[in-house]
Parts: structure tokens; sequence; C-alpha cells
């Protein structure tokens, strides 16, 4: 669906601005918020652009008034418009980085675990923190040492162990979530002109970090050692960055040889690797770490906020050995200070009571209903997913609208993101990325992979393209 284009003066668009709902499914209404939260993402739309009268778009759109109207009504309780008396409906400032189209007070935008059907999470938060009200001891209550209290460290070595990770108390570094241990590792080992090898599609918060330190991202076609030698070839690699299980976005998942192989290829090319494990713990068996096949050169991060809950901001970061792990801890310090003390504490108390696999077991079976809901809502549409992950990979033909599917989804609360926020490089494929994750319930899920499921099909089995 795309507009006509938009004409300014005195940088307020004009009442020319007219959104293409032809072949939009659901109700109409519903399509033209869409297509106001999509031009608003893309710039075609900005804070203070005055939209055209809502009897003059119902005329030139050939729908009734009063679906304009309740378009109009749902933009503004989006935060996408607001309305100024006979002066018109405007794009609200809200609007202006183009995530105002939310059916949820949360980022709609990031790939939050779901909320099991009998969570226990708050309970078992409420749990842990009258034990450690009811101890004698008021460590938690201060500043924590650079790196994390010895007790935490050994609760990561011990949770590494899964992945095959054999690591010292030492090596271990307890951060403000993976987030802030990914910066704390990059900052640690990368300078200026390095070469970092990725994905075609990475995750943002590390493509926001290479920038940040003028990180040159080399993407491969497949992460494989065939495809780093040959990149390595081209130029030398300082590092590998890779998301091994249920990578965001692609939910690819690289094999047990082919980590053997990339570990083999990086301990024989001297080429760091920075192994960000955030859903490696999800799976019933977790596949060993590319990192516990080389050791020596490798940085392996985990975190509680893709299996557990977002709202814990503990990560464990282990380093290659105990030298670079007081380097990684004076830099993580610098940006974060320590992780959450009380936090911390939970996760431990947790992982010896045994209430750690059982809040991670109950977002697992959630994640497989959710995942089992979507094969038998999208029925054939080719997609990536993993069984025990809650977001969906979707590539799109190339004459699709993906902002305008987005934005459509978020309107009924389902986080769907374009490729092209991943993507490194230009010219890539048309996709998204939906998130069977985060507050929407079940029934609310079932809805929108319904709506999701009529904007890419239409009688007779064709992919539609016009989203």
């Amino acid at each position: 669906m795309r507009a006509k284009e938009t004409k300014r003066t005195n940088g307020v668009a004009s009442d020319a601005w007219t959104p293409d709902i032809a072949g939009a499914a659901g109700p109409k209404y519903k399509a033209v918020t869409a297509a106001i939260a999509a031009a608003v993402a893309s710039g075609d739309l900005r804070h203070g652009d005055r939209l055209p009268p809502q009897r003059d778009l119902a005329i030139q759109l050939g729908i009734d008034l009063t679906t304009v109207t309740k378009a109009y009504d749902l933009a503004r309780q989006r935060g996408l418009i607001v309305a100024r008396g006979r002066a018109g409906s405007f794009i609200s400032e809200e609007a202006r980085t183009g995530e105002a189209a939310t059916a949820a007070q949360s980022d709609i935008a990031m790939n939050s675990p779901p909320i099991p059907i009998e969570s226990r999470l708050t309970e078992s938060m409420a749990a842990a923190l009258l034990t450690r009200a009811q101890s004698d001891s008021f460590a938690r209550l201060h500043y924590q040492r650079p790196g994390g209290a010895a007790a935490d460290r050994e609760t990561g070595a011990e949770l590494l162990t899964r992945t095959g990770l054999v690591s010292s108390v030492e090596q271990i570094i307890v951060t403000a979530g993976g987030q802030n241990g990914l910066h704390a590792v990059a900052s640690t080992i990368l300078k200026p002109g390095d070469r970092v090898a990725c994905g075609r599609f990475v995750y943002p918060g590390f493509s926001a970090t290479a920038r940040r330190i003028g990180v040159t991202l080399v993407p491969l076609p497949e992460i494989s050692a065939d495809a780093l030698d040959a990149a390595h070839a081209d130029a030398p690699l300082r590092a590998l960055y890779v998301v091994p299980t249920n990578d965001n976005p692609t939910a690819a998942t690289i094999a047990v040889g082919e980590r053997r192989a990339i570990a083999a290829w990086a301990l024989e090319a001297g080429v760091q690797i920075i192994e960000d494990d955030a859903y490696g713990l999800l799976p019933d068996a977790p596949i060993p770490a590319i990192a516990s096949f080389a050791p020596r050169i490798s940085w392996y991060i985990a975190s509680t906020a893709k299996i557990i809950s977002p709202a814990l901001r503990v990560g464990f970061v282990r380093a290659p050995g105990v030298a670079e792990a007081m380097q990684l801890a004076s830099c993580q310090h610098e940006s974060a200070v320590m992780a959450p003390p009380l936090n911390v504490a939970m996760v431990s108390l947790w992982l010896a009571d045994g209430n750690f696999d059982r809040l991670v077991d109950a977002v697992r079976k959630e994640a497989a209903w959710r995942q089992k809901l979507a094969r038998t809502v999208l029925g054939e549409a080719r997609y990536a997913a993993q069984p025990h992950g809650y977001h969906l990979w979707l590539p799109l033909p190339g004459d699709s609208n993906a902002d305008m599917l987005a934005a459509a989804l978020a309107l009924d609360g389902l986080s769907a993101v374009t490729s092209d926020r991943f993507a490194v490089g230009d010219h890539a494929p048309k996709a998204i990325r939906v998130s069977l994750g985060g507050t929407i319930d079940r029934r609310g899920l079932s809805r929108a992979l319904h709506r999701l499921a009529a904007q890419l099909w239409v009688p007779g089995g064709a992919v539609s393209n016009i989203v």
C-alpha cells in the first residue's frame, strides 16, 4: 500500500497525502490508521504535518465518513495524531520515532519472552526478596565489587556449564543484562577500523555499538567456517559476532558440527569470537557453545532477559582468561557500575532452589504453544522459526510494503519489525521479524496472527503483493 507523495508548504504537509488501502485485509478504519503509522515510520509524515480533513479523505478513498472518523480516533488513541479543533488533525510529537502505533505501554519493537499462561514470576520474585530481607546480611543493599560478588560469579560459572563451558569464577563477569555485557566486550577488544564478521542481518544493539566504536561490519552469506575464510582472505578479520542459537532476527541455529568448524578456523586464524547466546538456554538440551570448542579466544554472553524476563537485567559474560575478565569488569563498571544487586541475588537463589529451571521451562512451554498456533494459523506461509523460540522470520515479496504490514500488526499489539532495522549494508531482502511474545495474550495473538494470514494470502493461495 503506497500513499501518494506528500507535499509540504512551510514544513507542513498539505492535504494531498492519501493512503492507498486497496486490498487491505480487515476493517478499513484499521487500514487507514496503519497507513498513517507506516507513513510516520517511513518519514513520509512527520511531527506537525496536517492530515487531510476527514470528509475529504472519505471522498478520496470512497468510504464512509464514519470509517475515517473511527480511523482518526484510533490513531489519536495510539498517540499518532492530535486533533486541534477546526485547524484539523496533525501528526503528534510522540509519533516522531514511528513507534507510537503500539497497543501496549511496553516497547513493542523488543523481542520479549511470552508471559506463560500460569506465570509464577511475580510470586518467585516476592519469595526471593522476602528471603533476602530475612537474612542477616545487608551486602546486597550496597555497591558491589566490579564484575560482581564471588557468589554471583559462581552462579554464572555453574549456569554456563550447561552449554559445555567450564570456567573459573575469576573468568565470569556479572553484567546489567546482555546488552551491557556485549557493550563491555566490544569496548574491550575492538577499536576503530576493525573488521567484524556477522550475518547479513544483525541484532541492532550490536550494530549500534559497532557504529559508535567505528568498527566495519562484514556481512557473511552464512555463518560458516568457509564464509569466514573467504572474508578473512579479502582483508583480516578481528572478530566474529554471532547469535548461535535462534538468531535474532533470522531464527537460524548453527549445528554442532559447524560450531566445531568455526571454532577450529578461528583458532587457526587468530580471530576472536563474540558469542551472544541470548536464547541458548531455552532448548530442553542446550547446544554446546562455540566457545566450548575455542575457550581461549571466545567471549561468551548469557542473560536472563530472553529466557525469563527482561525485568531482571542480569547477564553473565565469560572472558577467555582472568586478565581479560579484569579488563572487562573495568569497562562494565564504567558504563553501568553494576548489575541490580537484588535481581542478581534472585537469580542465584533461584538456581539453588530450582526456581530458575521452573521459570525457564514455563517460558519454553508457552513459546512452544505459540509456535504451534502460528503453524496452525499461517498454514503454508514460508517462515523460519525454532520450536523453543518465540519469533518468526518471514521473507516478503520484493514489491511488498513491509512498513505497512508491520504498522497494521502493531495496531493489534503484535510486534513486527522490518528487515531494514537489522540489515548490514544496502539491498537486503525484504522480511519482517514477528514476535510471538511480550505482553500480548493468547487470544490477542490468535487474532493478530489471523490478520497476518489475511494480509499475506489472497484467494487462490497466491501471496499478496499489497500488504
